[in-house]
């Protein structure tokens, strides 16, 4: 019997809807649990042909233990070594690689030195930074936040350099992230399930939480529609997430991909709606059973991305560039005997 185990922390309805749809569909050798860990041993298998992950970014035992697990053959949806690995930074330097839109961006670093640290760790910053230039990058009104951050913690919307300096004053250790801010005519999040599935729903991050899914207006056009499913497909194989959300603000009839670094993103029925939910849960659940069918023992049962692989090959990149058929090496005429 393969059994797939869901790991989470304080939400209910989606783990026990997901455990309970698996079940129902009664796939033959397949069941569905949450998962239970009474031990962990390096090497040792958890005995779980997939897990689904939904909480080891917050608890770093559960972290190592997926690892753990994922070397000894588990499918763990996401994968752990590259989500350990992963920010919203890095995130935005591939997506300008592979052509997808996205705000300025720069990297600011924290304002207190880390645990451990002093000025003298730090010989390689040129103090103070040129602000006027990041300034100038990102233009103002802008966005701060955390540079590997989520749940809309510690952002803060900045109006001038004052504001700037006021705000990042008071945000510790943490590297953030300064953002131009995207006026938008239109606003979608997007789950994307095993690199194929998608569902595009609109959303209006200005509401309050339990409202941002209810917008009631049509989008503008299915070609919007048709540019955003693909550039959420595109990230996520390159960034090879089996669960993520991608978001998107549309300026100008652009969209531009503002947050995708969600891999445990919110799937609670009373935030999503009925609807939502009911398409998150029913894929999760086919997607989780196809891995278990899939899932070998005894061999590496994680999604790698198009940027890992491509990486570990020697290759290009981009798609673009991989297709670009190399210059042909000019032919050199073979020398010969001037005839008499």
């Amino acid at each position: 019997m393969k059994k797939i185990g869901i790991l989470f922390g304080q939400e209910r309805s989606f783990p026990e809807a997901v455990i309970a749809r698996i079940n129902e569909k009664a796939e033959k050798g397949i069941t569905a649990e949450v998962v239970k860990i009474d031990k962990i041993f390096q090497n040792s298998a958890l005995d779980y042909a997939v897990i689904i992950d939904r909480i080891s970014q917050d608890v770093p035992f559960y972290r190592a233990s997926l690892k753990n697990a994922a070397i000894t053959g588990t499918a763990v949806i996401n994968n752990p070594f590259w989500w350990s690995a992963d920010e919203k930074f890095f995130n935005n330097a591939l997506a300008e690689q592979i052509g997808v839109p996205v705000p300025k961006t720069a990297l600011i670093p924290s304002r207190q030195h880390p645990t451990g640290t002093t000025g003298e760790s730090f010989s390689n910053l040129t103090m103070p930074l040129d602000w006027d230039s990041i300034f100038e990058y990102t233009g103002f009104p802008a966005y701060m936040k955390p540079f590997d951050g989520g749940g809309w913690k510690d952002v803060y919307k900045l109006h001038d350099k004052e504001d700037f300096f006021d705000k990042h004053s008071g945000t510790g250790q943490l590297v953030m992230l300064l953002q131009e801010e995207i006026i938008f005519e239109e606003y979608f999040r997007c789950y994307c399930i095993g690199g194929k599935y998608v569902r595009i729903m609109q959303y209006e991050p200005r509401n309050p939480h339990h409202l941002r899914y209810e917008v009631g207006k049509s989008p503008s056009s299915e070609k919007l529609l048709k540019t955003i499913e693909e550039y959420t497909l595109k990230l996520c194989n390159y960034l090879g997430y089996d669960f993520n959300t991608v978001e998107f603000a549309v300026r100008d009839g652009v969209p531009i991909a503002i947050d995708f670094c969600n891999p445990a993103p919110d799937a609670d029925l009373k935030s999503v709606g009925p609807e939502n939910f009911e398409w998150v849960v029913e894929t999760t659940a086919n997607y989780a059973i196809e891995r278990a069918k899939a899932q070998k023992t005894g061999q590496d049962n994680l999604t790698w991305g198009k940027y890992i692989k491509a990486s570990a090959a020697g290759l290009p990149l981009t798609e673009k560039t991989l297709l670009k058929k190399p210059k042909a090496t000019p032919k050199i005429k073979k020398a010969t005997t001037p005839k008499k």
